[in-house]
């Protein structure tokens, strides 16, 4: 068993035991000894994760705690982790954690935790390896100068390989790599780009959600109460923030803010908002906002994409040097101590995914917590082959010779009218669709002529219960010809995929609802020969692609 420990560091009373994810509150008292009327008796609430071996300081009194260099104000957090000091109060009062094995020993005082023999902090050459004696035989002699070799020729490697870099770098390859001139607004339709003034391009992206991961409601409600509810979501981001600046990164915001275009929020309030924002962050930030759905929307790569052809200044990206960091992570609920919601999607994870940069939770990136549980979205649209076997049974045949009537089965956007058109209305089906004729009575009106004239014909329309498929088997039967079923087998999220991906390509796509697509899986009943089908095809949706660009588009992940 494993237990915390909050140490004084001026011995001024034994270490008291943090329980893991249980609250103590420290300040004033008996328990600290402190009488300094400064320090509140409810000064500090402590929250120790083991899991993380860290501790989650918040502010509860008047006067300011601290960790480290970070000040705290009442209501502010931050993680103590081994190796910092906590200033209870006013700078004063120190204090230490340490995480050991509960071994069930006595109970040891203040004093044996600062022993010689168990400082605060470890000297870091006490822990490297001796160095290795140089060897007196001749073959280890020999065994050294090779390794003398090849490490003089890695280094050789890695000189031409800064070098090459350093000319790819250089003004006259990269003509665009000045700082920005002054903050500015460039309004592309669904997407508003915002650059601070002295943003410089680079090769190595730090990208941040907004949301949850660079700020978080003062109010403490999941959604902001206005434009001015808003606060830094920890105390370390802005230091990392600029410390990333420091090491070369261009720091740069991708948000999705579709209250937008649904006009709950305007855009000039929105952008008040985030140049206050970065403003309070005190580094040079550029924004990218996706203001409605589509292409530019997370999960789905516009943003990024964007970024990487019109606003880095031509300057290629290192994906492998580059983060991005977001709260939307696919975690369960409980997965951390404190943090009882799951999270409310994945979309930030895999936007990552798709763009194949690394990603961090903002308790990972900022906090140092270890990774949190996850997961990803059922469906995968990496996984689809566009190879994959087209229906079932094999030996069935997709047309007839003599005339018959094949009714569709399945989602909106299942790949139904596409299927039909492209093997069946090719072959001389005649082809009915309630979408473009109105209503079932006159679907069926066109398969009796159809069929009164001698022609097979095909239904397409979702047609989920036995009501609605007993009007086309009906008539089948009463002149005389069988009615097969053609099943679509897409499931619920391939058909919203499909959906959303239509939406983003053909501009004359009406784009179904989600409440359609779950009406149709609740009227759902699966066909069955006893309702008078002559046959059932299962058709699987295999997809096929005009050009690699749209291949490449239908292969993201497009909701988390």
């Amino acid at each position: 068993m494993m237990r915390c420990l909050l140490i004084s560091q001026d011995q001024r009373h034994d270490p008291v035991h943090l329980p893991d994810g249980e609250t103590v509150v420290l300040g004033r008292g008996p328990i600290t000894l402190i009488t300094d009327k400064k320090c509140s008796r409810t000064q500090v609430e402590l929250l120790a994760n083991y899991a993380y071996r860290s501790v989650r300081v918040t502010q509860r009194g008047v006067n300011p705690t601290s960790v480290e260099e970070i000040h705290l104000r009442c209501g502010d957090s931050t993680t103590l982790q081994e190796g910092d000091t906590l200033c209870l109060v006013n700078g004063l009062y120190r204090y230490c954690i340490r995480f050991e094995q509960d071994s069930r020993s006595p109970k040891k005082t203040v004093r044996e935790y600062f022993s010689p023999q168990r400082p605060i902090k470890e000297d870091d050459s006490a822990a490297q390896p001796p160095k290795r004696p140089r060897a007196s035989s001749p073959s280890e002699d020999e065994d050294d100068d090779d390794l003398s070799v090849v490490e003089k020729l890695r280094q050789l490697q890695e000189t031409a390989a800064q070098m090459e870099q350093a000319r790819q770098l250089s003004p006259q390859n990269l003509p665009n790599l000045s700082s920005h001139p002054r903050d500015s607004w460039e309004d592309l339709g669904k997407l508003f780009v915002f650059t601070k003034k002295g943003v410089m391009p680079s090769a190595k992206i730090a990208g941040f959600d907004l949301d949850g991961t660079i700020i978080t409601t003062q109010s403490g409600k999941v959604f902001p109460t206005g434009p001015d509810d808003w606060k830094i979501l920890y105390p370390e981001v802005p230091r990392k923030l600029k410390h990333l600046l420091s090491e070369g990164y261009k720091v740069v915001i991708f948000t999705n803010q579709l209250g937008i275009s649904r006009g709950r929020l305007r855009p000039e309030v929105f952008k008040a908002k985030l140049e206050a924002v970065i403003e309070q962050l005190g580094i040079p930030v550029q924004a990218l906002v996706a203001s409605g759905s589509g292409i530019y929307r997370k999960p789905v790569l516009g943003m990024w994409d964007h970024l990487c052809k019109k606003a880095n200044g031509d300057l290629s990206v290192s994906l492998n040097q580059s983060v991005y960091v977001g709260d939307a992570a696919g975690r369960p609920p409980n997965w951390a101590p404190g943090h009882k919601k799951k999270d409310f999607s994945c979309s930030d994870r895999v936007f990552a995914l798709n763009a194949g940069l690394p990603f961090k939770t903002p308790e990972e990136y900022f906090l140092g917590w270890k990774e949190a549980p996850f997961s990803l979205p059922d469906f995968d649209p990496r996984t689809l082959d566009p190879k994959a076997r087209l229906y079932d049974p094999q030996d069935a045949s997709l047309t007839s010779s003599s005339p018959e009537l094949v009714l569709a089965v399945g989602f909106p956007a299942a790949g139904k009218s596409t299927f039909l058109k492209q093997h069946l209305v090719s072959a001389g089906y005649a082809y009915a669709n309630r979408d473009t004729l109105g209503s079932w009575q006159k679907c069926v009106a066109v398969c009796q002529s159809a069929l009164q004239a001698g022609k097979s014909v095909a239904v397409d329309n979702t047609n989920p219960d036995v009501e609605s498929r007993c009007r086309y088997i009906d008539c089948a039967k009463a002149l005389g010809v069988p009615c097969r079923c053609f099943l679509f087998t897409a499931s619920l999220e391939l058909a919203k995929h499909n959906n959303r991906f239509r939406e983003m390509t053909e501009k004359e796509h009406v784009p179904v609802n989600s409440i359609v697509l779950n009406t149709y899986k609740g009227k759902y009943v699966e066909p069955s020969l006893e309702e008078g089908f002559a046959e059932i095809l299962k058709i699987h949706f295999v997809p096929q692609f005009k050009n690699p660009e749209l291949e490449s588009l239908y292969r993201q992940f497009s909701e988390g």
